[in-house]
Parts: C-alpha cells; sequence; structure tokens
C-alpha cells in the first residue's frame, strides 16, 4: 500500500514506538495509584513523556501539559474553559468541526476570519476587523487539514496578546512538523492528536495549558481523594480516570523521534514530496490543485479534483489500486466553504517522514491510468 492519508493518521510509526506499548502493557499500571513497581514505572513513563513534551514546545513546565484522548478532547476543554453559552468567539475560515460543533453546541456568536487559501499576510487584517472588546476567544489553526494552508498563528498570536484575548491553536497537523514556541505565542491552550506527526498511537493527545482550566470531566486522579471536588492543580484538574498508559509509552517514543529528526527535516522532507506530487498532478489534464506561489505556506498535505471524476468515486478508485487517501469534505466543511470546494470536496495527499520520492512516483503513475480509463 502507498499511503497518502497521514493527516488523518501517521501509519507507518518508528518501531520503538510498538515496543514500548507493548513493555507498558507488561509492566505498567496507572500513576498516582500504587508505590508498588508497576505504579511507579508508570508514572515514570508519564512524566518523561509531559518532560520530553514541553522541552520540544517550549512550554514552561511539564505539568502544564495535560494528557487527552486526542485533539478534538482538548479543544472541547479549551473552548468551554473559555467560551460561555451565547460568547463571541473570532475563528479562522480553515476551522475542522472539533471546533465549530462544540461553538455551535454552545449557541456562540461566532465571527469568521475569512482569508483565501495561501494569503497568509491577509489573515492578520481580517482578525483585527473581527476582534471586538466582547471577544472572548480566538481560535485558529497552525495547519488546514484540508490543503495544509500554514495560517500566521505568530502573528494572529501577537495580535490577541495586544488585544487581551485569549487564543486557542488547533495543532493538530502542525505539531511535530511545523514549530511552535508556546512560551512565544502566550496561547491560552494549544491542542494536539498524539497519533499524528507526533508518531503515537490512536487514543492519544496533548493539551498545552497557559490559563486556569475548567474540568470537562470529573472523578478519580489519585490525588486529594477526601474532596469532592477536582484538584486545583495542573495535570490533575483535567486528567480524570485511569490513564492510558500504553498509548503514553507509545507517544514518549514518537516525540522522541521527533526531537532527534528535527521538525525542520521533517516539514522540509513533506515539503520536497508535496513538491513532486504538485509538479506530476500538473502534467495530467483536466486536474485542479489546491496550492499557493510556492510551498512557503504549505505543510504535507495537498488538495486536487480532477474534472470528470466525483472526488469520493477517485478515492476509491486509488483505494482499489492500493493507494491510500482521504476524499471528501475531511470534516472540515468549513475549510472547504472558504476554498470554494463545499460542493464537490476534494481528494486529499498527505504524507509523512516515511513516505519516499519512489512512492510519489508510482502513485503518480497509479493516478494517471486510472484517469486514462475515464478518458
Amino acid at each position: 500500500m502507498i499511503y497518502l492519508d497521514s493527516a488523518a493518521t501517521t501509519f507507518q510509526k518508528p518501531p520503538a514506538v510498538r515496543q514500548a506499548m507493548l513493555q507498558a502493557m507488561d509492566g505498567m499500571t496507572t500513576p498516582g495509584r500504587g508505590g508498588y513497581p508497576a505504579a511507579q514505572a508508570a508514572a515514570q513513563a508519564a512524566f518523561r513523556c509531559r518532560s520530553e513534551i514541553a522541552e520540544l514546545f517550549h512550554v514552561p513546565s511539564p505539568e502544564q501539559v495535560v494528557f487527552t484522548s486526542n485533539a478534538t478532547h482538548g479543544l472541547n476543554i479549551a473552548i468551554k474553559t473559555l467560551v460561555h453559552p451565547g460568547g463571541h468567539v473570532v475563528i479562522s475560515g480553515y476551522e475542522h468541526n472539533a471546533v465549530t460543533r462544540p461553538l455551535y453546541a454552545l449557541k456562540a456568536r461566532t465571527l469568521v476570519a475569512d482569508t483565501p487559501l495561501f494569503r497568509p499576510e491577509l489573515s492578520l487584517a481580517a482578525f483585527e476587523q473581527a476582534i471586538t472588546p466582547d471577544t472572548e476567544a480566538v481560535i485558529c489553526s497552525q495547519v488546514s487539514n484540508v490543503f495544509g494552508f500554514i495560517q500566521p498563528v505568530e502573528e494572529i498570536a501577537a495580535l490577541c496578546r495586544k488585544r487581551g484575548v485569549p487564543l486557542i491553536v488547533d495543532a493538530s497537523q502542525g505539531a511535530g512538523v511545523v514549530p511552535l514556541d508556546f512560551s512565544e505565542l502566550g496561547a491560552a491552550f494549544v491542542a494536539m492528536p498524539g497519533h499524528k506527526g507526533l508518531y503515537g498511537p490512536q487514543g492519544t493527545g496533548v493539551l498545552l495549558c497557559g490559563e486556569k482550566t475548567c474540568p470537562l470531566l470529573e472523578g478519580g486522579t489519585g490525588s486529594q481523594s477526601r474532596e469532592q471536588e477536582m484538584p486545583d492543580f495542573l495535570p490533575d484538574r483535567l486528567e480524570a480516570g485511569t490513564h492510558n498508559m500504553p498509548g503514553i509509552a507509545g507517544l514518549l517514543e514518537g516525540v522522541r523521534f521527533v526531537r532527534a529528526t528535527g521538525t525542520e527535516n521533517i516539514l522540509d522532507h513533506e515539503r520536497k514530496l508535496i513538491g513532486l506530487l504538485a509538479d506530476g498532478l500538473r502534467e495530467l489534464p483536466n486536474v485542479h490543485l489546491y496550492t499557493g506561489e510556492n510551498l512557503n505556506h504549505q505543510a504535507g498535505v495537498l488538495s486536487f479534483a480532477a474534472r470528470g471524476w466525483d472526488v469520493e468515486d477517485l478515492g476509491e478508485a486509488l483505494a482499489q489500486a492500493g493507494v491510500a487517501v482521504r476524499a471528501g469534505l475531511h470534516c472540515a466543511p468549513l475549510a472547504h466553504r472558504t476554498a470554494g470546494t463545499f460542493e464537490t470536496g476534494t481528494v486529499r495527499l498527505s504524507v509523512s517522514a516515511f513516505n519516499t520520492k519512489e512512492e510519489i512516483a508510482e502513485f503518480l503513475v497509479i493516478l494517471r491510468k486510472i484517469m486514462n480509463r475515464n478518458s
């Protein structure tokens, strides 16, 4: 299989991820639930994972690194901490349903700072105009999960600091690929999954916390058991219930892989592959690419559509030929509305550190054969 769906989940993992998960199942229970060796091993692994994530993203303290089940979980915590029912929120035009659905449930007054694809220089002005004195939060994805568009979160963060408005960053597509400095951003929260650019397993995620938090779940934490209120300190305040220790152990090894490889090197590798894809797709007739003049504002995601093809049908044809892609609206209808692709969707190609130039060349041969059959 040629796997080009890493924007959903990085399928190829470093071998150490699987090994760590198996070792955790054999030798760890749950942190904070006992003084015996299996519980202590779990506590040590969890702390090491928090610490290495804190170092990767320049978080002042490991306690500000909260484990979640995925980025959606973290975004729900962040949004429901900052936004009251009916509150005013400003978001980018490229947000995922993990942002828009919680806001809809809160009946938030949501204003979209709408800017064209791959025009980050227009984003700051759009946010400046959209933020008002009663704005409770600004939410912006670091990288569009549909188009790979890298948004100028650093400039938006500076604007939010100037206006005194808390910022939530959805780093689902950027974490591990596009550098992110939590201390410099001054964001209230940054949410990310473990199973994408951090090369951890599914069922893991991280919320970086810079603000006081409101628990989404209440329950046991292994601390302050006499009290009926959740602890008032992180990470315990947001981590009710039993930890996913095999997942956390695997995530630790994924993060170590990213740190050893270097986010800049991963981004450079992905951009080279996306460039090869874009060059090859331009040679095919009736193909429309969604990309910029250069790849300076794009990570390892590329969307396209082909005249005469329903995107779902093309995605299925590729699957039958042994190529994994994603076709449709990608759980991000707002992004498609912004880009003008809501009615049709796109075929999305997304790469990881484990894809090769040879795979890209083989994919282009397969795609050409499929499209020739339909011509």
